[in-house]
């Protein structure tokens, strides 16, 4: 089993010193929040808490994904960062691409780009991007992002025609040494299979755990539907069980790769007030007493 700590939401300058802790205390990855605007007037709802409250996100430091990747990144060696998800449809695909491209070249493949639809039409608004049909252009940002990412030691030239998207062949330079995984957040049927056919993997974004064994049960009738058999295939779970050894082996039984672990709740109005030294005790305690036992 692998481990990711999230911390979203907290103080930016944060970040950078729980990475590194992170990484000593032997966590695998650690995942990265997406968050572009806060609107003054919606009536959106989160999806994913059941009030559907967006307040928690006011006055939050969001510093933009891949900048902060590239910041942690560069003041760690080993640890992997998954973007928890990155709202890919809003954004020109290309740009992505490069973007991707760079960071998983710097960091030597480091990067497990998780990627998703926003809930929000405040962020396709603000992004010049029709909310409508935006589950297809994600597809077509799936293939584009995947088509100029190949990697290899002679970058290629590709192209792409679909409704939305039109790009003559072109090539970016330098591209990445190994394929980088696109795992797809969501928890919809359409999410779930764009994860098994254009994906690496699935990532899970809460939820009681009848919820998520009825998510596991359904992702495993997709990848049967689609004939996936691959091996590296990657399950990321929220869960209460990843917080005990049998937990953890209830989890592994179902197929779940990856665990992400956390030690607060993050949906809170206000900003956060737990010390950097709380939060790296936390971790540092999990490791020693669940990630050193699991995989010891």
């Amino acid at each position: 089993m692998r481990f990711s700590f999230a911390e979203g939401m907290t103080q930016a300058d944060y970040y950078a010193p729980l990475a590194q802790a992170c990484e000593a205390a032997g966590y695998t990855s650690m995942t990265i929040a997406d968050s572009l605007i806060y609107p003054q007037e919606s009536d959106s709802k989160y999806p994913y808490t059941d009030t559907g409250d967006r307040e928690f996100l006011l006055g939050k430091q969001f510093i933009e994904t891949f900048i902060l990747c590239a910041h942690l990144f560069a003041v760690t060696e080993t640890l992997r960062l998954t973007p928890f998800v990155l709202k890919l449809p809003i954004r020109p695909p290309v740009l992505v691409a490069k973007q991707a491209s760079s960071l998983a070249y710097l960091s030597k493949n480091r990067l497990g780009l998780g990627v998703g639809l926003s809930p929000w039409p405040e962020d396709f608004a603000a992004l010049g991007v029709p909310w409508e049909k935006r589950g297809k252009r994600m597809d077509e940002c799936m293939d584009i992002l995947r088509g100029l990412t190949q990697p290899g030691d002679e970058p290629t030239f590709f192209g792409y025609q679909g409704e939305f998207f039109d790009i003559e062949p072109l090539q970016q330079c330098p591209a990445p040494t190994e394929r980088i995984p696109l795992l797809v957040g969501g928890h919809s049927d359409a999410a779930l299979r764009r994860a098994v056919r254009k994906g690496d993997g699935w990532m899970h974004a809460g939820g009681d755990g009848e919820e998520l064994d009825r998510l596991l049960t359904r992702l495993a009738e997709i990848r049967k539907e689609e004939g996936d058999t691959r091996d590296d295939f990657e399950v990321h779970v929220i869960s209460y069980d990843a917080y005990t050894l049998d937990g953890i082996k209830r989890l592994e039984d179902r197929g779940v790769t990856d665990c992400i672990v956390g030690f607060r709740v993050p949906y809170i109005k206000g900003p956060d007030t737990e010390p950097l030294e709380t939060k790296i005790k936390h971790l540092e305690q999990y490791a020693e007493n669940i990630i050193a036992k699991a995989n010891g």
